[in-house]
Formats: C-alpha cells, sequence, structure tokens
C-alpha cells in the first residue's frame, strides 16, 4: 500500500484534528444555509466604482490575475474584500 505524503496545510490540519481542536455543529443544516447565504452575499456584485492607480501598478495586477487564470477586476474586488474583512496577508517577497 502506497504512503501518502502531507504538504504543510494538510499536516496542520490533521494536527488540529488530532488536537481536539474540531467541534460538530449542532445544527449542520442550518449552518450550511447560513454560509451559503454569506457566499452568495459576497459574491452579489451591485455597485461600480472607479480608480486610478499607476500604471505599473495596474501592470503588476493584470500580472498576477493572469497567473491566477481571473479577470484583473475580479482579483481587485477580492483584495478589497480580503482588506475589508481582515483577511489580507502579506506576503514576503523573495
Amino acid at each position: 500500500m502506497k504512503k501518502s505524503v502531507l504538504d504543510d496545510e494538510e499536516k496542520d490540519i490533521l494536527e488540529s484534528w488530532e488536537n481536539g481542536e474540531w467541534v460538530s455543529v449542532k445544527d449542520a443544516k442550518k449552518e450550511i444555509n447560513k454560509l451559503q447565504q454569506c457566499a452568495k452575499n459576497t459574491l452579489n456584485q451591485n455597485k461600480r466604482i472607479s480608480i486610478r492607480m499607476t500604471s505599473k501598478d495596474l501592470d503588476q495586477v493584470q500580472l498576477i490575475a493572469v497567473q491566477e487564470g481571473i479577470p484583473y477586476q475580479t482579483l481587485v474586488s477580492s483584495i478589497i474584500h480580503k482588506y475589508v474583512s481582515g483577511y489580507l496577508v502579506e506576503r514576503k517577497k523573495a
């Protein structure tokens, strides 16, 4: 039988599970509905904005979007959403 090799994220999840950090929700159906509604609200794009930025910054955003396989407007929207939600994590340059 072939032994599985876990990446760092999978190891963290396994360790978290083994440490008893995971708990079941009382009403899974209700929780799923709540999370689905949150996802729908997040994806509901109902406002437009215009921003000015340097050509260099726009070129970089467009390059990253191509690498991610998404439109650059979607990437900018995602960055803004992560920032206002407190989930934007600065990555260190190599």
